[in-house]
């Protein structure tokens, strides 16, 4: 079965073809600038790449593109739609209703939209690609997968905000997470990875790179996570600003005479890394002023190191202990020194970085010592490939059989 997976953001929109039962990518790419004058499409596989400028006013546009690619030229993966079994979508946020993925009908895009209020950019935008995958493929099926279903699971003393219980009530005010396809990924493969069952497990999952989250997972359940109503909370991240003191808001506010959007601003992309270094949100460029003797630049990865090291203990504490912490993202996966900064002064936790197996190996690997009671992990995530199980799993039975009379509300994963 193969199915395409799109992830369209505001101004772009990347895609994969997963062929599910051999876990191959037929193709990929990524529309860029979708609305701008000058708009990219990148297709193709690692070796077999080509880069066009090509006018895409609109996601309906991009999806146009993208379908051409995958169909014809040199880097065809498939000679009709008829080819292309389901089409899974990535939702950032599903808010109240969702708890795991759906098919996709009119009453789910609905929620969707209504939720957009807590991710503007990416609630919007996923519409879009849907209202677009439906116009050039009305008779395919589709299912939504949402960042925040994973998160669900969360009791309700880890999700509620200590405020008047009434906005929770007006509002629906709660932690919602993000990143949770990505946590959920690392952790079944985690637990595959170990010859253990997900539910024998306490996991730490960690998605650290320009943005940062970490969830703790026990015996197979999000029990708490570090975003919290939008991905503003939680770590130190490239441009965000993580958990800080409220107060500091309504203070700016104040003194600097700002408007709710100008703080808005100040928080979500010009503080983390960014803000602290006055240099980049790239850990890699701060990192090698900070070799070079900047003193804010020190500061600013010994502060995003702090962060992950903090939020790791509480779950710790949360959980009773901890079997194994999981490593992705960019940073997660790359970074030899921020990996060691984080672990390091945690041995008496039973918590023991190798420094050779941190250092060099497969992107997949171990990297705690042998005499560390804690298992320490490299897992590269892959959110595409678990859209694409999801997508599978729901209407697989629907290809089967093209003429059964099924209700979406019966479809959950």
């Amino acid at each position: 079965m193969n199915v395409l997976v799109i992830n369209a953001g505001s101004s772009s929109l990347k895609y994969q073809l997963i062929n599910v039962e051999s876990q191959t990518v037929l193709a990929k790419g990524l529309c860029d600038r979708v609305g701008y004058e000058d708009s990219m499409h990148k297709h193709g596989l690692a070796g077999n790449e080509y880069c066009d400028s090509v006018p895409m006013l609109d996601h309906d546009a991009a999806v146009s593109v993208v379908l051409e690619a995958l169909l014809s030229g040199p880097t065809a993966a498939a000679d009709s739609l008829d080819e292309i079994d389901a089409v899974g979508h990535r939702i950032v946020q599903g808010g109240k209703y969702f708890d795991r993925s759906v098919v996709i009908d009119e009453d789910v895009i609905e929620k969707i939209d209504e939720m957009a209020e807590l991710a503007p950019l990416h609630n919007k935008a996923a519409i879009q690609g849907i209202r677009a995958c439906q116009h050039h493929m009305p008779d395919t099926p589709m299912v939504a997968v949402f960042d925040t279903s994973f998160y669900q699971s969360l009791p309700a003393k880890a999700f509620m905000y200590p405020i008047p219980y009434e906005y929770y009530e007006k509002y629906a005010i709660r932690k919602y997470g993000a990143h949770g396809t990505s946590h959920r990924y690392i952790a079944e493969r985690a637990a595959d990875l170990l010859e253990e069952d997900l539910q024998d497990l306490k996991l730490i999952t960690c998605h650290l790179g320009n943005g940062c989250s970490i969830t703790a997972v026990d015996h197979g359940y999000a029990v708490d996570t570090s975003m919290g109503l939008t991905p503003l909370d939680g770590l130190m991240m490239g441009t965000r600003c993580g958990t800080i003191d409220p107060a500091i808001v309504t203070y700016l506010m104040d003194h600097e005479n700002l408007s709710p959007s100008e703080m808005d601003d100040i928080l979500n992309k010009k503080s983390g890394l960014y803000g602290i270094s006055g240099i980049s949100n790239d850990l890699r460029f701060v990192d090698e002023c900070s070799e070079r003797g900047d003193e804010r630049a020190l500061l600013a990865i010994e502060m995003y190191a702090n962060s992950a090291k903090k939020f790791i203990g509480q779950y710790i504490a949360v959980m009773g202990g901890v079997d194994c912490i999981v490593l992705t993202g960019g940073v997660g996966e790359n970074s030899v020194k921020m990996r060691r900064m984080i672990f390091a002064g945690m041995q008496t936790m039973g918590i023991k970085l190798d420094y050779e197996r941190n250092r060099t190996g497969p992107r997949e690997r171990e990297i705690s010592a042998d005499d560390s009671d804690v298992l320490i992990v490299i897992i590269p995530t892959d959110e595409e490939l678990m859209i694409a199980r999801d997508t599978y799993e729901l209407v697989h039975d629907l290809i089967d059989d093209p003429y059964i009379d099924y209700n979406p509300e019966m479809l959950l994963f």
